[in-house]
């Protein structure tokens, strides 16, 4: 779900900042009456296999929100709030995320059919090419075909992660 105050992610945005953070994204559940904000923050700069947000930044966080949370006006009192890191498979949702995680391997959903190939595309994010409003995200397909995809047909973009196989008898 996305988020249905705009004004409220701009304003934690800094906040999440201040405590060393960068806020992700923000969703919005639940009801009205008793509304729940899930919160995905991670560490500034971070990269795939790095280190990540623990559950003790996690709590730390909240802790910091809640106190503004209370006082925000039209924000019910019976308010849950979820603070969380983004996960391995982190979601690239701003212009930055594109050129930071360059290198990684990345999937992508269209609104419609990207490259002329299909809706989802997998490859390696080479980053982002062009200016503001015609920007495309440049992507090294399996095959090593150099794709490039307008930002503005990608529903959602997200890092992938591969889980090793390991152990014995595998």
């Amino acid at each position: 779900m996305a988020v249905h105050d705009e004004g409220l992610a701009a304003q934690m945005e800094p906040r999440v900042a201040e405590l060393g953070f960068e806020l992700v994204e923000l969703e919005q559940a639940g009801s009205k009456a008793r509304p729940i904000l899930r919160l995905s923050i991670d560490l500034p700069d971070s990269r795939p296999g790095e280190p990540s947000v623990s559950l003790d930044d996690c709590a730390r966080v909240s802790r910091a929100l809640e106190p503004w949370l209370d006082q925000r006006e039209g924000l019910s009192d019976r308010y849950v709030l979820e603070v969380s890191s983004p996960g391995v498979e982190r979601p690239l949702l701003r212009p930055r995320d594109w050129e930071r995680f360059a290198g990684a391997e990345v999937a992508v959903k269209g609104r419609g059919v990207l490259a002329d190939r299909a809706r989802r595309l997998e490859g390696v994010l080479l980053g982002l090419r062009g200016d503001e409003g015609a920007q495309r995200v440049a992507l090294r397909l399996p095959n090593d075909e150099d794709v490039e995809i307008p930002l503005a047909d990608i529903d959602r973009g997200n890092l992938v992660y591969r889980w090793e196989r390991g152990g014995k008898g595998r």
